[in-house]
């Protein structure tokens, strides 16, 4: 390894690994950032077996008040580096540092939401004494944890993601071992650090960069896995679903394509920003970036140019330069696979109004086009990258029907100013969240957050992870004291 880049050691207690280090690289101009201790297959069991032991410990279960007390500890030190940490997110995953400062914003609040939550939330009382079979009986229920947590996580948002699986593991009481994205690992175990730091005994949670994917297919499906929490590809996720333990609960969270529909006498000028916006957010690299827009045959152009308009004012450049407001896309791969989709696209009959080309090997330019083929990637496939498609319609019950046509869903938009026709197209969009008015990328972390179809399963955000992780366990006290 070089001695001119930090190195990050294995946060794994008491193993060493055998396995070599992985270089994460700067996404923008592909330079050598750290390197990163990987977990060889001994160090995934033995992080295993940190956590399960416990689990199965319940004595040395922290209590409520410890982990309030950890949790904002750490949510100082996380206030202390905010800048620090967004140069970081920023510079490991491509993001502009605007835009990684509002996510170490969101990071910060997601760890208080764990905080609200444990002082807010409780069981509840079951009713008792109101048959013959069920008097002098009193019932309640309470939380526990679930057990040992595996999340293995994305790298579009290095901090929050991480902050969004973890935190709520920690909050509940689970031994949590998380698994970053090898591209995005520095986040991930700068935050783990920080939990370590306020006072979060290492066993408790533990980050593991696994060298071989077997080893982390292993880690996932161990039978002495509680919940298994998975951000990326669909046919990762599935795939892993299908191999877990009985018994193992699991939240799935892909990617869409995400639709919008702009109703007979939307708002352009609301809409355009907001879209843009949503669309070319983090070079389009968000499981619920604007992908697909169905606008009325009489505006469509007009929406499309003024949309290409925008994006070609957008500036695109190194991700830690605050005048950046969009980044590099997270491998020179992405890059090419874009372009060859965009190349179709237009190859088929699709008007590209801007962009179309790349920038550089690690960079490529915010594309809109207009009328896209129906069979193109770029029409049934997640983009993840800049590119945004407008679609004329002339009747919106068909758009509503060709926005319905893909096997994802999650969350999709409706412009407008007719509340019926926009209550009409909310009701009848396949999606778990519709936004009126507002982009698809919208999200606020207590909020539910859930990929349906081939999209997720099971619902995120703080307070649901939170839920998913713990068991209801009712006690029932059987006493002839009891009358009411």
């Amino acid at each position: 390894m070089s001695a001119d880049i930090p190195h990050v050691p294995l946060l794994v207690p008491g193993v060493e690994s055998s396995a070599s280090p992985v270089t994460v690289s700067a996404p923008w101009d592909l330079s050598p950032i750290a390197t990163v201790a990987r977990a060889d297959s001994a160090t995934v069991e033995k992080a295993l077996e940190n956590a399960y032991a416990l689990y199965r410990d319940r004595d040395s279960w922290i209590p409520i008040r410890e982990r309030v007390q950890i949790l904002t500890r750490a949510m100082s030190i996380m206030r202390d580096r905010r800048e620090q940490m967004a140069v970081e997110a920023a510079r490991e995953g491509g993001k502009p540092l605007g835009d990684s400062l509002v996510e170490v914003d969101r990071a910060i609040d997601s760890v208080h939401i764990c905080i609200d939550e444990l002082r807010s939330r409780a069981g509840e009382v079951i009713p008792m004494c109101v048959t013959e079979s069920s008097k002098n009986r009193v019932a309640f229920t309470r939380q526990e944890p679930v057990g040992v947590v595996v999340a293995v996580s994305a790298f579009n948002h290095p901090l929050n993601l991480i902050a969004h699986q973890v935190a709520p593991a920690v909050a509940t009481g689970c031994p949590v071992i998380v698994k970053p994205a090898d591209k995005t690992a520095l986040s991930c175990l700068h935050f783990v650090q920080i939990l370590h730091e306020a006072g979060l005994p290492p066993e408790w949670c533990q980050a593991v960069v696994t060298a071989e994917r077997k080893d982390a297919t292993a880690m996932v499906t161990d039978s002495r896995v509680g919940f298994f929490s998975f951000i990326g590809s669909a046919k990762v996720g599935w795939t892993l679903r299908s191999q877990l333990a009985p018994g193992t609960r699991c939240a799935l969270e892909h990617g869409g394509a995400a639709p919008v529909i702009l109703t007979d006498g939307a708002d352009l000028d609301r809409a355009v920003p907001s879209l843009a916006k949503g669309g070319f957010y983090h070079a389009g690299q968000v499981c619920v970036s604007v992908q697909r827009v169905f606008a009325p045959k009489a505006v469509a152009r007009e929406f499309a140019t003024r949309l290409a308009d925008a994006a070609t004012k957008m500036v695109v450049g190194d991700p830690t330069d605050a005048a950046t407001e969009i980044g590099p896309l997270i491998t020179p791969g992405e890059v090419d696979r874009v372009h060859e989709w965009v190349e179709e696209a237009k190859a088929g009959g699709g008007q590209v109004l801007c962009g179309g080309e790349k920038l550089s090997d690690t960079a490529y330019k915010p594309t809109v086009i207009l009328d896209p083929p129906a069979d193109a990637k770029v029409s049934v496939a997640e983009i993840f990258g800049p590119v945004v498609c407008v679609y004329s319609y002339d009747d919106m019950e068909a758009a509503i029907d060709r926005a319905n046509s893909l096997p994802f869903s999650f969350q999709a938009a409706v412009f407008g100013q007719d509340i019926d026709r926009i209550m009409r197209v909310s009701s009848r969009l396949d999606a778990s969240a519709v936004m009126v008015n507002d982009h698809t990328a919208f999200r606020v972390d207590w909020m539910p957050f859930a990929g349906l179809k081939e999209s997720g399963h099971g619902v995120g955000g703080v307070p649901h992870s939170m839920h998913e992780m713990q068991v209801r366990k009712m006690t029932v006290i059987h006493s002839p004291e009891i009358k009411d």
